[in-house]
């Protein structure tokens, strides 16, 4: 059975990050890993040794802001502050990480492509990273102008008392699973220059396997040591989705 085949099998978002997890271990694939995976884990390991020494103070202090009255909310709250510290240090860190390793996550995405629809791997390697770098850092900037605004809005809607407190922290999940789909199903679009625009859109039909894949990048994002392996794994997971979906769609590009 082909790689191909094997790979169609998989229908749910998740699915395809466990998948990822099996191609990332493919012949051919794991010199193309071992930047980002060494990226990933530099940011992400000094980034959640710092959040775990002071997450707690953290935590108390923010919640001294509430009223007297409002007190006993704070055992309600303090595991969704805790979660959606979490997961805000979670993106944070792994969208500097993405900044940083895109172009050789871009040139994973391209060569597992090849690999998984049978076609010869391209040979012009980093000498292509170098002449898409442009592009490529361009292309993060457009999906970071996309993510500010509406971040923005939610860390505003943190800061009300009680209702923004305890709805936040669970529509700021929801988003970052999102962006985390956005992030890593954007590799192999930008690799055939897909608009941001169509790529957004795309995913919008169907928005339980963007947001199943996303969820569980982000959870295992925010498992400290997992999350050192995850970038290259979601980037694996995120191509195989592109060929079984999305490839078809945009071959016109």
């Amino acid at each position: 059975m082909s790689q191909q085949h094997v790979i169609k099998s998989t229908t749910s978002g998740a699915g395809y990050f466990f998948q990822g997890l099996k191609l990332v271990t493919q012949p051919g694939i794991r010199r193309f890993v071992i930047i980002p995976l060494v990226i990933n884990i530099l940011l992400l390991g000094g980034a959640f040794a710092t959040l775990l020494t002071h997450l707690s103070g953290w935590i108390d202090g923010w919640l001294s802001y509430l009223p007297s009255w409002l007190e006993w909310l704070s055992y309600v709250l303090w595991p969704l502050i805790a979660i959606a510290a979490l997961v805000t240090f979670s993106y944070f860190f792994s969208t500097i990480a993405n900044w940083i390793a895109a172009p050789f996550n871009g040139l994973l995405a391209e060569y597992l492509e090849a690999k998984l629809t049978g076609k010869e791997a391209p040979d012009d390697g980093f000498k292509a990273l170098i002449k898409d770098l442009p592009r490529t850092m361009g292309r993060e900037w457009t999906k970071l102008k996309y993510y500010l605004p509406k971040a923005i809005g939610l860390l505003i809607l943190m800061w009300i008392p009680a209702i923004g407190q305890t709805v936040a922290p669970v529509l700021w999940f929801l988003f970052s699973a999102w962006m985390m789909t956005i992030q890593y199903v954007d590799y192999p679009f930008d690799n055939h220059k897909v608009p941001f625009i169509d790529m957004r859109d795309a995913l919008k039909e169907n928005r339980g396997r963007a947001l199943s894949f996303g969820a569980i990048v982000m959870f295992f994002t925010m498992t400290p040591i997992i999350n050192l392996l995850v970038m290259p794994v979601a980037v694996c997971g995120a191509t195989a989705m592109w060929v079984d979906h999305y490839r078809e769609q945009f071959k016109r590009y």
